[in-house]
């Protein structure tokens, strides 16, 4: 979820069109990827997870994992998002399938594995 203590904007609200193609680092500053797009729940409006590009070069060889939408932060001053994530993690986490719309069991398997609480919940 945005932190709030790390924007400056009085609105609240971001487009997903501004979402995609944001960068992703770690917490040490490193760039570790982009937000290819935004998975949103239908029911509650929340935002799953961000699926992330990973690796590769102007798109070539990329490859594309679901984040917990609670493992990012939002900080900025990078103009980006900032996360905990770790390669081992990334190359661990649950197989994706052909689809990013997975059922709920997809969805908790992808959170346990980040150690992220179920935002249905």
């Amino acid at each position: 979820m945005i932190d709030q203590t790390h924007t400056t904007s009085a609105n609240p609200l971001v487009s997903s069109s501004d979402v995609d193609g944001t960068a992703v680092y770690s917490r040490d500053g490193e760039h570790i990827g982009t937000i290819d797009h935004l998975m949103i729940d239908k029911q509650s409006g929340k935002v799953a997870y961000a699926v992330m590009g990973f690796g590769g070069f102007l798109g070539l060889g990329e490859d594309h994992h679901p984040v917990p939408w609670g493992k990012l932060t939002y900080d900025t001053s990078k103009d980006g998002f900032v996360t905990d994530l770790t390669e081992a993690e990334v190359q661990g986490a649950p197989e994706r399938h052909d689809t990013w719309d997975r059922d709920r069991d997809y969805e908790k398997r992808i959170h346990d594995h980040y150690r992220v609480p179920l935002y249905w919940i």
